[in-house]
């Protein structure tokens, strides 16, 4: 394909989500629909960025992934306001489409993008056998749902029935099917995951700086993905409503990063890597999220040990969350400065080695005077910060 022909394409892709990220908000004002489904707007980041790199570098799958799956979830979206009423013309076909869409936008992205980020590659020619799992799970998922008898599990004000429905027995081994590609998908994740890992392994300078940006977003998605897989299987579906506000804020933490997170990620890592430092970003999330947490677990712990304790006295909790709140205060500074100190020490251990060399030449500065004692231990702080290739002093002479 040419760049003009890609260009084309790839700006006409992302012009057709617009048509339908804003032709779905009227459709939901005029259905009284589901204010979610409005929200397809959200998914504008993947089409962006899969239109900018698809255009600069055709050749490059990661761009392309990103728009078509970013075309699908827009389609899927308007074709599910379209069939919620039933008695629309083609409403049947429209819920057709809907009902296998999903694996198109989810699996795309989720599949394949691991396996061939940053430069559109696959690690080695072996690494086909998993794309053929990949596209053999997408194939399996669309054809056992697309082709499924019976009621088309879509949010419609009556049931739709599946207009391309098979019965007899190979209705019932598409249900089989189904089962099949959810297990190969599964299994694709997996591989796409140690592909990813393997590439950050021996990756070097550029590319390590690309692959690090999108292993940090992946890595982040999965503590609300996690979030979710635990409150289900602890509590199902009958959630308390303190948990079920934290399994909200999880889904959409989770949608945020991934519609969001990930293709921005994407962007700056394939198109402007260079303006941003991913191991300051890497830094600040450590130290801030254990801040949180800590920070968290001390005003919740204050908050109860401090109304069992004055309970009899105050016969209410605002005294114990004000006293709670000031000693939260009180300790932010020093929890995130012990924090920092940590993360520094464990994992940026160059840094916090040069803060410690640069802290005791201060100090040796306030006791020595000898000018020539200090211009050595000057160029020796500085070979062990900077490490360059060659330190020269040069002292000017008093006049």
């Amino acid at each position: 394909m040419s760049g003009r022909v890609a260009k084309w394409l790839a700006w006409s892709l992302f012009g057709f989500f617009v048509i339908l990220a804003l032709a779905t908000p009227v459709l939901v004002a005029v259905r009284h629909g589901n204010a979610s489904d409005a929200l397809v707007a959200i998914g504008i980041g993947f089409a962006l960025v899969g239109a900018l790199v698809a255009s600069r570098q055709p050749a490059n799958a990661a761009g392309w992934l990103l728009l078509v799956a970013a075309v699908a979830l827009g389609l899927d979206t308007f074709m599910t306001v379209y069939a919620s009423r039933a008695s629309s013309p083609g409403a049947a076909w429209a819920g057709w489409l809907t009902s296998w869409l999903l694996f198109v936008w989810l699996y795309l992205p989720a599949l394949f993008l691991t396996l061939v980020f940053p430069a559109g590659r696959l690690l080695s020619r072996r690494w086909r056998t998993v794309v053929g799992l990949g596209i053999g799970a997408v194939a399996a998922n669309v054809v056992g749902t697309a082709f499924a008898p019976g009621v088309l599990e879509i949010p419609a004000d009556r049931p739709i029935h599946n207009p391309l429905g098979v019965g007899g027995p190979v209705g019932g081994a598409l249900s089989w099917l189904s089962g099949a590609g959810e297990l190969l998908a599964a299994g694709t994740l997996v591989l796409g995951g140690v592909s990813l890992v393997l590439r950050l392994r021996r990756s070097r300078g550029r590319e390590r700086r690309q692959v690090t940006w999108f292993a940090y977003v992946c890595m982040l998605a999965l503590v609300p993905f996690v979030v979710l897989a635990v409150v289900s299987l602890v509590a199902g579906d009958d959630l308390p409503p303190w948990l079920n506000v934290a399994a909200l804020i999880a889904w959409w933490s989770l949608v945020a990063l991934v519609l969001v997170g990930l293709p921005l990620a994407i962007g700056v890592a394939i198109l402007r890597h260079h303006l941003y430092d991913i191991d300051v970003v890497i830094n600040r999330t450590l130290v801030y999220g254990a801040l949180t947490l800590t920070l968290g677990a001390s005003y919740l712990g204050s908050v109860l040990l401090l109304q069992l304790v004055l309970n009899p006295m105050t016969q209410g909790s605002d005294l114990a969350v004000a006293m709670s709140t000031l000693a939260v205060a009180a300790l932010f500074r020093p929890a995130r400065r012990r924090i920092q100190l940590l993360v520094d020490r464990r994992f940026f251990r160059r840094r916090y080695d040069a803060a410690r060399t640069l802290q005791a030449f201060g100090a040796l500065l306030r006791d020595q005077l000898d000018v020539d004692a200090l211009g050595n231990d000057l160029q020796s702080v500085v070979r062990d910060t900077m490490q360059p290739t060659q330190v020269t002093l040069w002292l000017r002479g008093s006049r």
